[in-house]
């Protein structure tokens, strides 16, 4: 009989083994469920009813609709590198984890594309196709690990997306369990803005609330036919700040713009990749740009130039590709190698306007100060997406309480610029009351009844994204 091994009473663990094969399949015993307790986002921890490991979109559907139809509530879950609670199961969800779904199911390079499951990691897309000349953009720190899936779900972004865009930008398709079991496809075969409503940038960002995944066609690009780096190191901020607007006020689009500061870079140089980077220094610059050869030394040119202006201490252009990968290696260890330098940290994820960073970063300083917590800069500086890291030690008391508050107020001085509490990590449980930063109850109301379209019963991924309502609205009709 299938699901023979469990030993358990509970009929719904014996049904869903029944789904997903045997006993290997589901997990339900306390110490297996306690690596799922939490994602990337630790501060908060929650037992799972039961972990399944379905192989393929039948199974992920028929478990989907046990539990539509018994009223358990459920979420899908990857890689588990999401930082904002996004897979914490908070009311003992049965979690259905698509690490298994994990093919490259196929690669068009003629139409530029590929489809993958959602298990499938991230840079093995790139690795997979870059002897054929080809590669997928979207990079987040964590794409050695983190699913596609998962980018799917948070929209995730990355080093390069000032240039080409974050995840819902590279989506053509997708197949997609709806909460209460249904298969739909979404997409019309990679064609370009099809007619109608936009279902597949509404659900590529969604955070797991409207639906699961179980298959993404993306867009895959052309090698570019060169590319070049610059690091440049700072003694301000201000100056280093001043420099990215200049950058992009020149008319240029770099690939990736990025900035560390002083903090960042102690934690970097610590951990597993240093490079030499001066330890006296404000801040540095990554900068890299690609495209075709002939145009190329011109942009380096004229960075080096603005760099230069805005008092830059020392610029130089990475000599080779190991040099230039040896660079990325470190910028890319960032948030973990926090963990040489403080026993915990709590990554934030804000937006504001480029020309607002000297102004913003001063704030942020003032809020480290007023806590007394340190805080590092390590962020997208060319889109002005901020990721204030919160050092703190959850063993003192008090203090991850004050991380919280310190991290909450760094989002809210990014909304008070006009900028937004997320870019790429997503909201989850993590950031839910500062959506009113930006929203107000009529708009958090009008997104949640897009919401109950999709998932009417909230089975799927409940408590996440939005906070209740905080008073009672008559949202108006036709």
């Amino acid at each position: 009989m299938r699901g023979k091994g469990i030993h358990t009473n509970d009929p719904h663990i014996q049904a869903l083994a029944r789904i997903v094969g045997d006993e290997k399949s589901i997990l339900y015993k306390k110490e297996d469920l306690l690596a799922y307790d939490c994602d990337g986002f630790t501060v908060h921890r929650h037992l799972p009813k039961a972990v399944v490991f379905p192989k393929n979109t039948e199974e992920v559907a028929a478990i989907v609709k046990y539990c539509h139809e018994h009223n358990l509530p459920f979420l899908a879950r990857g890689a588990g590198t999401g930082l904002s609670g996004g897979a914490i199961p908070l009311n003992g969800e049965v979690i259905i984890s698509l690490v298994r779904m994990k093919r490259l199911v196929s690669v068009d390079l003629e139409n530029r594309r590929a489809v993958v499951e959602p298990g499938f990691v991230n840079l093995k897309l790139t690795n997979s196709i870059s002897d054929r000349g080809y590669y997928y953009a979207p990079d987040p720190s964590s794409q050695y690990c983190c699913t596609i899936g998962g980018n799917v779900a948070e929209n995730a972004g990355g080093a390069h997306c000032l240039k080409y865009g974050v995840t819902t930008n590279h989506i053509l398709g997708l197949e997609v369990v709806l909460p209460n079991g249904e298969i739909v496809e979404i997409g019309e075969n990679g064609i370009p803005d099809p007619p109608g409503y936009d279902l597949l940038g509404l659900l590529t960002g969604s955070e797991g609330t409207l639906g699961i995944v179980t298959k993404i066609t993306v867009r895959i690009l052309k090698n570019p036919e060169a590319k070049q780096t610059v690091l440049a190191y700072f003694d301000r901020v201000a100056d280093a700040s001043q420099a990215v607007s200049d950058i992009i006020s020149a008319g240029m689009v770099p690939a990736a713009l990025e900035m560390m500061d002083q903090t960042a870079i102690e934690a970097v140089e610590a951990a597993a990749f240093p490079v030499g980077h001066p330890k006296d220094i404000e801040a540095l610059l990554l900068i890299e740009v690609d495209g075709i050869s002939s145009g190329i030394a011109e942009q380096i040119e004229a960075i080096l130039h603005i760099c230069r202006q805005r008092n830059v201490r020392e610029v130089k252009v990475a000599q080779n590709e190991q040099e230039r990968a040896r660079w990325w290696a470190n910028r890319k260890t960032g948030f973990g190698a926090m963990g040489a330098i403080s026993p915990d940290y709590l990554v934030q994820d804000g937006v504001i306007p480029r020309s607002k960073l000297p102004e913003v970063l001063q704030q942020i300083q003032q809020i480290s100060q007023k806590y007394g917590l340190r805080i590092a800069n390590i962020f997208h500086a060319g889109d002005g997406n901020l990721h204030p890291l919160v050092l703190f030690d959850a063993e003192k008391p008090g203090e991850t309480e004050k991380a919280l508050a310190a991290g909450s107020e760094c989002l809210q001085a990014c909304a008070a610029v006009g900028g937004s509490i997320t870019g790429e990590h997503g909201v989850g449980i993590e950031k839910k009351e500062e959506m009113r930063f930006i929203f107000n109850d009529e708009e958090i109301i009008a997104q949640t009844n897009i919401r109950d379209v999709f998932n009417p019963k909230n089975l799927l991924n409940a408590g996440k994204l939005f906070p209740t309502p905080g008073r009672c609205v008559e949202v108006k009709k036709g």
